[in-house]
Formats: structure tokens, sequence, C-alpha cells
């Protein structure tokens, strides 16, 4: 039996996937959680085999509990679901350590054969996401420039494109602000861009943020 973790802010949506995944006899919905917080208080206290886990959350990101899985529980495959599209997040968040990324407009069929594909210890990739990965490595210059950004640049680039000061992503990410105002001006850099507003229009105009 896979022991499936849902976390999404929307307690709808956790009912809606729960029905769904409930109705396979290989699968089955043994946690929730309704923020990054509660994430990782049941992955401290329970045992699952796939994590399904929402960007959108209202106290820690998806990336920040994404990398804090990674550093605690580096053997739990977590899927990417996402209302955002593929091409504006799962390159990064793959290479971030999620097993497969999914949209929320997927069909649930595809949400079901992502869950065994990663439970078993490999990677789930769309057609869509498989195109962006080969396009990326045919036509590198023709990427778009957020997915230049190492792992830890991204997480930070999504802070201060929402508008969180240096000194706030400093205490979020227990890093000094030193570190953190080295990692701004090297996502400046890469980006070309001079200001937290370039960051910010850049972020909206590729829908990263809403």
């Amino acid at each position: 039996m896979i022991r499936v973790l849902i976390a999404d802010d929307h307690e709808i949506v956790r009912a809606g996937l729960r029905q769904f995944i409930s109705e396979e006899p290989d699968i089955q919905v043994t946690g929730e959680a309704g923020s990054g917080d509660e994430v990782m208080a049941q992955l401290r206290d329970g045992e699952f085999d796939v994590l399904v886990l929402d960007i959108s959350m209202p106290d820690r990101n998806g990336i920040d509990v994404l990398k804090l899985i990674r550093q605690r529980k580096p053997d739990l495959p977590v899927l990417i679901l996402s209302t955002y599209p593929e091409d504006q997040y799962a390159i990064n968040l793959i290479r971030a350590g999620a097993s497969g990324y999914l949209t929320k407009e997927s069909a649930p069929d595809d949400l079901v054969k992502a869950i065994r594909t990663v439970a078993q210890g490999r990677r789930y990739v769309s057609a869509t996401v498989a195109d962006l990965l080969i396009g990326g490595l045919d036509k590198p210059t023709e990427q778009p420039v957020h997915q230049m950004l190492s792992e830890r640049e991204f997480q930070i680039f999504c802070k201060l494109s929402r508008g969180q000061s240096v000194s706030v992503i400093a205490d979020e990410l227990f890093l000094s602000v030193k570190t953190v105002s080295t990692y701004r001006s090297r996502i400046l850099e890469k980006m070309g861009m001079k200001t937290n507003a370039d960051l910010t229009y850049y972020a909206i105009k590729n829908g990263l943020v809403e």
C-alpha cells in the first residue's frame, strides 16, 4: 500500500484528491496538511511513501518545504501539484529535488500514475516537462532566465519578487543578512536586472506570482 500525504491549503482540493485516490486499491491517503508547518509536523509523527505538495502554502511556500524535506527526509518522493503551468516552475523544482511536477488541470489518472511512479523511486515527467528539459539542452540560450538560477537563488528570487525584505528572508532561511544580500546581488546580475521591482515585474509577467 502506498501511503500518501496530501499538502494543500484548500480543504476542498484535499477532499477531492482524497476521494479519487481512495478508489485505487494500492494507494491510501494517510495524512493531510494545510500549511508548510503542518507538513513538517506530519512527517515527524508519521510514515509516508509519497508527499503530494502544492507550491502555494500560507506560511512556508512549497519551495521552502521541499528544501527542508530534502534535508530531513532525503528519500521521500515529493510530487508537486500546482496551479502554475509547467514551463514556469517545473524545471527549477525538479532541479531542487522534486520527483515530479503536475498541474491541477491534469487528469486524475495522471496523478495516480505519477504517485505510483515516484513511489518506485523514479521521476515522473510529463510530456510537456520532457520537452522543456530537451529544449533546454538543445537551446540553452532560449531558456527563461529564472531557469538559470541555482536552487537557493531561485528560492530567494521567489521571496524577493513577492516583496519580502532581505532581513525577513534571512530570518526565514536561517541565513545572515549579508549572505542573502550576496544572493540578491547574484540574482540581479544573472537576470540582468537592477532592483527588486524589476524582479517583481518579471515574476508577474512570467506568471511566477499571482
